[in-house]
């Protein structure tokens, strides 16, 4: 067998598993984000700038989540370019 063809199905195979991953992390991180806006309405206890920085803390972690794929697939996308060459 062609090694780029090896390679190519290696890349294929490491991209979905990334992905699926990926996409289990994100969706256990929106299941806790929707855990804790539950409990933060319920604590009335919690100042309006504590419940503000959990907010923006929230805000920060999918946006490097998001980042972060961006940045994966980007690099994937490179490899496979580099290998249809």
């Amino acid at each position: 067998m062609d090694q780029k063809q090896v390679l190519k199905q290696m890349i294929d195979f490491n991209k979905a598993a990334f992905d699926n991953t990926f996409n289990a992390i994100a969706i256990l991180q929106d299941q806790a984000e929707s855990s804790s806006n539950t409990l933060l309405a319920q604590a009335t206890w919690l100042p309006k700038e504590g419940k503000k920085a959990i907010d923006e803390w929230v805000k920060t972690c999918k946006t490097g989540r998001e980042t972060f794929k961006k940045s994966v697939d980007e690099s994937f996308k490179k490899v496979e370019d580099f290998f249809k060459a």
